[in-house]
């Protein structure tokens, strides 16, 4: 996996995994839920320490990032 760099946006990294991973599992993204949890958490993140006011091209809008936490605990 690249190194981060300090330019990137917050959460480019989790956003690029769940990327490669959908390409590789077309037919089954199933298999990326965990990629997919792993970023939205990281805006999350991002989000909370911000208060609200983070920006990555990466994260949704932080109410659609709160209510898919919410529709989505992790197991």
């Amino acid at each position: 996996m690249p190194q981060k760099k300090s330019s990137d946006p917050p959460c480019q990294t989790e956003a690029c995994a769940l990327q490669t991973c959908l390409n590789r599992y077309t037919y089954s993204p199933e298999k990326c839920d965990h990629h997919l949890h792993n970023l939205y958490e990281c805006c999350q993140r991002m989000y909370d320490s911000t208060s609200g006011k983070g920006e990555s091209t990466a994260c949704p809008i932080p109410q659609v990032v709160t209510r898919w936490m919410k529709d989505h605990p992790k197991k």
